[in-house]
């Protein structure tokens, strides 16, 4: 009797494990090959050979057990750790680790990656030592890439195929100069490898109707950003920016979320090039009086994750003493809530192509 009741605890046991399983995992290895995209100039004598590289990647599946994984169609979250040789001893070679979603289409044999992080590479620029790599000014840097590709899984046994086009993108974001940073554009060929034996069901207990509906008032945000960067001229140093920004944003379905809104950007490299350019471009009659501050109106797009969002902003300066790279500027990123008021980001600020800064923020939604 005493074996039973210690047999059937176990069952129960397994039983409750197997409720309470939600996702599944597998593992992905990528090889890829391409070039360097020649998206400026100034890179023109690094571009030489085709460089090439790994990604392993670890992949957790979700089944719809949460609303939002049914809204986006059930998409994978994982970690990627990648390689990259540029072929070229001035470049080095770069190793970087992401955080990543995969989204699928066409009956998911259609996947598109997108992931972020950081990067490492072995070679810099240095004044003495390798001033030709104006690309890389630091060790450290972000990086972005994105992954379009067929893909079919347990083609034999827990074994698939994938193949498709890959971007990866390395940049320091003017946190220190040189930064014109690089794109590769390459083939990649890879397998899976799933880690269960089986995938779960997945659930689809979402009302369309009721969440095409949903909506929210308007909230207001107010955010506190900051961080580290320098102009473009190598060696005039790293000074701290300060961001005050506040906007209004209308939640017009489940996913999506429009943004109007104000920016105030106090950054102390524009007053040191300002300086600069006073006394070194006489020329260009600046004074060296001319305010550092500049104010610009945004709107902007939040895409709705989870706790995650998606953030893309366009703005305009409308007080802009200073003339810098244009009076038009972009701001993309991440956005993570903690709670159903405060929230952390990580965004980039450019002009076009030119980046200007990674900004840490911090912010509260009423």
């Amino acid at each position: 009797m005493k074996l039973f009741y210690t047999g059937l605890l176990w069952l129960i046991c397994a039983v409750c494990l197997a409720q309470d399983k939600t996702h599944t995992s597998y593992l992905d290895v990528n090889y890829f090959s391409g070039y360097v995209g020649l998206h400026n100039d100034e890179i023109l004598h690094l571009i030489q050979e085709h460089p090439q590289g790994v990604i392993v990647s670890w992949n957790k599946k979700t089944f719809g057990y949460e609303d939002w994984e049914q809204c986006f169609g059930y998409p994978d979250l994982g970690f990627s750790l990648a390689y990259q040789n540029f072929n070229n001893s001035v470049l080095g070679n770069n190793l970087s680790v992401y955080a990543h979603y995969n989204f699928y289409f066409f009956n998911r044999n259609l996947m598109l990656r997108i992931g972020q992080g950081m990067a490492y590479n072995s070679n810099p620029y240095d004044r003495e030592t390798n001033f030709k790599n104006v690309a890389f000014g630091s060790t450290f840097m972000s990086s972005t890439y994105a992954m379009l590709q067929y893909k079919k899984e347990r083609i034999f046994d827990r074994f698939g195929m994938q193949a498709g086009f890959s971007l990866i993108h390395y940049s320091n974001a003017n946190v220190k100069a040189p930064n014109n940073g690089t794109n590769t554009i390459a083939f990649n060929v890879g397998v899976t490898y799933n880690l269960d034996e089986e995938n779960l069901e997945y659930q689809d207990t979402l009302d369309r109707k009721t969440d095409r509906k949903f909506t929210e008032p308007i909230k207001y945000n107010m955010v506190f950003r900051g961080g580290v960067n320098e102009s473009d001229l190598i060696g005039s140093g790293q000074y701290p920016f300060y961001i005050l920004s506040a906007y209004a944003d209308k939640r017009i379905n489940r996913k999506s979320a429009v943004q109007l809104g104000a920016d105030v950007f106090f950054s102390n490299f524009l007053k040191e090039l300002i300086k600069f350019r006073s006394v070194a471009f006489p020329e260009e009659n600046v004074s060296g009086d001319e305010d550092y501050k500049r104010v610009g109106v945004f709107v902007g797009h939040e895409l709705f994750i989870n706790k995650l969002s998606l953030l893309s902003q366009v703005g305009y300066y409308v007080y802009y003493p200073f003339e810098f790279e244009g009076r038009t500027y972009i701001r993309a990123g991440l956005k993570r809530y903690f709670g159903e008021k405060w929230f952390g980001t990580l965004t980039l600020k450019s002009h076009g192509f030119r980046a200007e800064a990674v900004e840490f923020g911090v912010g509260l939604r009423l």
